[in-house]
């Protein structure tokens, strides 16, 4: 049942709590009943964010130049934003997976006051020779592997028509190619000039 439908008995009831909070939601019910658009996938530390090495702390990120106009760019074309990032620190115990979530919420929030938003994150925290031994393990969602990518096409309506990667590893590029997408090496300079360049060559004409 959507939430607009089923949250308010259960607040009448006193059965269900919520806090205020601003920044965009999605019902996951009504995931699927969005119009089919294409997407970019975005990674993250090398992309968005300066990556000084396993970022983690808010108040030691650095933005890319031009991350959020290249977002903002994408929404206004129609596109859904989606960033895709392999997270190996959560792995070798140097973070945990509260904290990735943490810096995706002040992400999101930083992007909102600029306009811009994301529409999703997924990350992946294992790898094969990781110290916590609950995250030692190969993973098809660890880029190069295309899972990532694949599951937010298959809950999402996303049209492979025009959608594409930027990302500043060849893993990256390697992980759209095998979810059948094109990969951008990105040269971590002006990430709105290269979204500029990408969509000046697409058809997508938006929603």
């Amino acid at each position: 049942m959507p939430l607009h439908q089923a949250l308010p008995p259960l607040l009448a009831s006193g059965q269900a709590r919520g806090l205020e909070a601003s920044g965009r939601w999605l019902d996951p019910a009504t995931t699927h009943a969005l119009p089919p658009r294409p997407a970019a996938f975005l990674d993250r530390d090398g992309v968005l964010i300066v990556d000084d090495h396993y970022p983690h702390d808010p108040a030691k990120v650095q933005w890319i130049p031009g991350a959020w106009q290249a977002v903002r760019r994408l929404n206004e074309a129609g596109y859904f934003v989606f960033v895709v990032t392999n997270q190996a620190g959560v792995g070798r115990g140097y973070y945990t997976e509260a904290t990735v979530r943490h810096l995706h919420r002040w992400m999101a929030a930083e992007m909102a006051q600029a306009g811009a938003h994301i529409d999703a994150f997924e990350y992946c925290p294992h790898h094969p020779e990781a110290d916590v031994a609950a995250y030692r393990r190969s993973c098809h969602r660890r880029k190069p592997g295309p899972g990532m990518i694949l599951d937010l096409m298959a809950h999402w309506p996303v049209e492979r028509a025009g959608s594409f990667m930027i990302g500043d590893r060849s893993t990256d590029v390697a992980a759209a190619a095998a979810a059948g997408l094109p990969g951008h090496l990105f040269p971590s300079d002006d990430l709105d000039r290269m979204t500029t360049i990408i969509l000046s060559a697409s058809n997508f004409s938006g929603v």
